[in-house]
């Protein structure tokens, strides 16, 4: 009689824990709950009969059977999902799926996506918008843009843009009385984000400041630029995710000071897929869009004159005619 597989998911989890070395990362990578992996794995063990996780410290590890148990767990899981990508290939020749961070998918490639479309009316593009980094051996995904330092091992990483950061907020902030000097800042409330700093654009800007403490902070860059939108404070603004807000009034931008982010945004893919035609036209299309950026008047924005500053200059003119 043949053995009984055990269920697809609780090896997923077993295998998302070997290659995270976490219970929490791993349940983060699969959109489950702490709780909800750890069952998967008990009932994994009890299936089998055999122990794969043990205690480490505050953590965890897997024994010895579990490590050569995920290995192979991770063979089958890649060769499944190469199997799916042949025979998705094969029924939809025309899908080409790019995975995304939901700041940079909501803020620079959603809204531009009508002209990739427009030239490349033979490719359906599949945006799957996510915080977990893609594997490529186990994901139904062809290419990904990635934001980080570019070393990604076994990995094609290409170059596709840099980032500054520069302090932006509503025009009615204040009533529109906004500040005029860097150190002004400290009067209003100050946005934060998860990933991202203050302190480096205080010291380029020669306040000798720490990192906010107190304010609202947003896991996602998209709503940290929302609640800016909305006159809630200022934001520590990325110049590739501002978009059109600065063009079109609903931001802006305080200073000429700003900071170069250390971290890039890349072209990521599998090298087996550097020939693909699917992926060639994409990544045209992605140095076109960038290409465009550099030439828009509104890519580097000048820095805002605020109201109360305008007043001042309108009434200087005035007294000069």
């Amino acid at each position: 009689m043949e053995p009984r597989i055990p269920a697809t998911q609780s090896l997923r989890a077993l295998e998302a824990v070997a290659r995270t070395g976490s219970l929490t990362k791993a349940a983060e990578a699969m959109h489950l709950t702490h709780g909800a992996i750890s069952h998967q794995l008990k009932g994994l063990e009890d299936d089998l009969g055999v122990r794969l996780i043990e205690r480490a410290g505050r953590g965890i590890r897997l024994t010895d059977e579990g490590e050569r148990f995920a290995g192979r767990v991770r063979a089958a899981l890649t060769d499944i999902a190469e199997a799916v990508r042949e025979i998705t290939e094969h029924n939809n020749p025309r899908q080409f799926r790019v995975s995304v961070m939901p700041s940079f998918a909501a803020r620079w490639l959603l809204p531009r996506i009508g002209r990739f479309l427009a030239t490349n009316p033979d490719i359906d593009l599949d945006v799957r918008a996510s915080f977990t980094l893609v594997d490529f051996r186990r994901d139904d995904v062809e290419a990904a843009l990635r934001y980080g330092g570019g070393h990604y091992p076994g990995i094609a990483s290409e170059h596709l843009l840099d980032d500054v950061y520069y302090p932006v907020c509503s025009p009615r902030l204040g009533g529109g009385r906004l500040p005029t000097r860097p150190e002004e800042i400290s009067r209003y409330l100050l946005l934060r984000s998860e990933n991202e700093f203050w302190q480096p654009w205080f010291r380029a800007a020669g306040l000798d400041w720490p990192e906010p403490a107190r304010g609202p902070i947003f896991g996602d860059a998209s709503h940290l630029m929302q609640a800016a939108v909305d006159g809630q404070g200022i934001a520590l603004a990325r110049s590739s995710l501002i978009g059109n807000d600065i063009a079109n009034g609903v931001l802006v931008r305080l200073f000429d000071i700003e900071v170069p982010s250390p971290w890039r945004y890349y072209l990521v893919y599998p090298p087996r897929l550097a020939n693909s035609p699917k992926l060639l036209q994409f990544r045209a299309w992605l140095r076109e869009e960038v290409a465009r950026d550099a030439v828009t008047p509104h890519a580097h924005p000048k820095a805002a004159v605020p109201a109360k500053a305008a007043t001042k200059k309108r009434s200087a003119r005035k007294a000069t005619r």
